[in-house]
């Protein structure tokens, strides 16, 4: 595993925990932050034996409290990678399952991270908010993934706000999968990854797909009669004839990813 500066890489079996390593800035991300997640991100994608993905931050605190300000008032800001903050907020075609260990604050691009992911556990110490507007920004992902999960006027009531909104009620709002205790986000978050990972791989990646790519079809008609590339590599897949044979033999099948 090569040295990261700007946050820690530990592969855990098939689970890959990515935590954001700047905890002196409540884990507020720069550009080259940006560009060695890319990578980080870039190659969990391409590694076949890694099936879950996991973000969180280093110490209670935070999360990520987003861009870091004082890095950009220096003017030191350089281009990020075309995936965004954290490699995350602006990367589409990653179909393996991520979620987002919140613990503290998660504002501006710390939230969008989170956002960028399938599943959101937050601690009940977890704070959520896209600030921008108020210093004279936008948020540049939030505005469009929050409007797209929670009811509109919801979600304009957090962005033209800038509000902070607890863990309680991101859950309540529908953006939350669980609230856990202040320490056990991490915890809980592989919990999840560990019953995603009883499921096929090549099922759960062509169920994200088709997830999110039937989001952009005109009708429902149209979504349900396309076969999205993932689907049809899961129907000619190895895992497709070993799911049914396990259950008909009444043992755990043995996935192969193929």
């Amino acid at each position: 595993m090569p040295n990261y500066q700007y946050c820690i890489v530990e592969d855990e079996g098939r689970i890959r925990i990515v935590t954001l390593n700047r905890p002196s800035v409540l884990n507020a991300m720069h550009s080259e932050a940006h560009w060695e997640l890319d990578g980080v991100w870039n190659e969990f994608a391409a590694n076949p034996d890694l099936w879950v993905g996991i973000i969180t931050g280093a110490g209670e605190r935070a999360f990520s409290a987003g861009n870091d300000l004082k890095v950009q008032a220096a003017g030191r800001r350089t281009p990020r990678p075309a995936t965004g903050f954290a490699g995350l907020s602006h990367r589409f075609d990653l179909e393996k399952p991520l979620i987002a260990a919140v613990n503290g604050i998660a504002m501006g691009g710390g939230f969008e991270t989170a956002l960028a992911c399938d599943i959101i556990i937050a601690a009940e110490n977890a704070v959520f908010a896209l600030p921008e507007p108020r210093v004279g920004l936008i948020a540049g992902s939030g505005v469009h993934r929050l409007p797209r999960m929670l009811p509109q006027k919801h979600a304009l009531g957090m962005l033209l706000t800038g509000r902070r909104v607890s863990a309680e009620e991101g859950q309540r709002l529908g953006f939350v999968n669980e609230v856990v205790p202040a320490g056990e986000a991490l915890a809980a978050a592989k919990r999840w990854a560990a019953q995603i990972l009883e499921c096929s791989p090549m099922a759960i990646r062509a169920t994200k797909q088709s997830v999110y790519r039937s989001l952009d079809e005109p009708t429902l008609q149209q979504a349900m009669t396309t076969t999205y590339p993932a689907v049809q590599a899961n129907l000619d897949s190895e895992d497709y004839i070993e799911g049914p044979r396990a259950f008909s033999e009444k043992r755990r099948p043995d996935w192969k990813n193929r």
